[in-house]
């Protein structure tokens, strides 16, 4: 078997091999500085002019800090439990749109989807709210109690003969 070559003393050259032995400093692939930039082809980024905000699609610059989009994901699971079922599951899926649209930096997109969240969530806790209110004024104003005003002049056994 043969043995690898020795360092040089002091190393190689920056362009790759020693210019003598034939490696990538000669011409070809590289220049004798170095490798350079690699070429550009899938995956390399593109420059048009327009700022990369580092999101697919261009959605526009990131929020700024301290200002986080509200899910209302909390909130949209409380009033499906506890309100009206349909506009609760609305509101869900409308507020798990919202940490989506905002991880891939479409901003307008979680603010609408937030808003919409938010619109369902009030939406089925007045659906909830309507009929008990309705409740307690009818329930107050006696119109579930079991004595009536009104007699029959009729017994059970039929017509009193007088």
């Amino acid at each position: 078997m043969s043995q690898p070559p020795e360092y040089p003393p002091g190393g190689y050259p920056q362009g790759g091999y020693d210019q003598g032995q034939g490696g990538y400093g000669q011409g070809g692939y590289g220049a004798p500085q170095g490798y350079g930039p690699p070429p550009g082809g899938y995956g390399a980024p593109q420059s048009y002019g327009a700022p990369n905000y580092g999101g697919p699609g261009g959605f526009g610059p990131p929020p700024p800090y301290g200002q986080p989009v509200p899910n209302y994901l909390w909130q949209s699971i409380v009033v499906t439990v506890l309100c009206c079922l349909p506009a609760g599951v609305v509101a869900i899926i409308y507020a798990t749109k919202v940490d989506g649209r905002r991880a891939v930096g479409d901003v307008d997109g979680a603010l609408d989807a937030s808003r919409k969240a938010r619109l369902w969530c009030i939406i089925s806790a007045v659906a909830a709210l309507v009929p008990l209110i309705i409740l307690i004024v009818v329930g107050v104003s006696g119109g579930f109690s079991t004595s009536s005003s009104s007699s029959s002049s009729y017994s059970t056994l039929g017509p009193v003969s007088v």
